[in-house]
């Protein structure tokens, strides 16, 4: 899946929004993209040789200003790995953190670091 100088492979991209099947369904009907999963608080398309848009629902969701005085977004990478321990400590070498709170076994969230969180995810994951 990845070269030896590769850590990972960009799988998907999740915006944080008011409500992922509603996000779901337009991005959906805009790009002719098919809604591959949804669930209670998350859904996601696909489309040919992009990677996947998740959506997230997030309580009390603020849209983000335009312009962005602030400079803050609401996205986040969700990157393919071979291996999540190795590719954790490989990040971790070139400056990421591993933030105590994990909400999964399958995953691994991470900050950049300018501290944009990024998740680690199993490549079996992506099919």
């Amino acid at each position: 899946m990845t070269s030896d100088s590769t850590i990972a492979k960009l799988a998907m991209v999740t915006l944080d929004c008011a409500d992922a099947a509603v996000s779901a369904e337009f991005w959906s009907t805009v790009l002719g993209w098919e809604i591959t999963a949804a669930g209670d608080g998350y859904a996601m398309i696909t489309g040919p040789g992009a990677p996947a848009v998740g959506f997230g629902t997030v309580p009390d969701y603020q849209a983000p200003a335009w312009p962005n005085p602030h400079g803050s977004k609401q996205f986040h990478f969700d990157l393919a790995v071979d291996d999540l321990d190795d590719a954790a400590r490989r990040c971790v070498d070139l400056g990421a953190t591993v933030p105590i709170e994990q909400p999964g076994e399958t995953w691994r969230v991470l900050l950049d670091p300018a501290g944009h969180p990024f998740c680690l995810t199993r490549a079996e994951n992506w099919g």
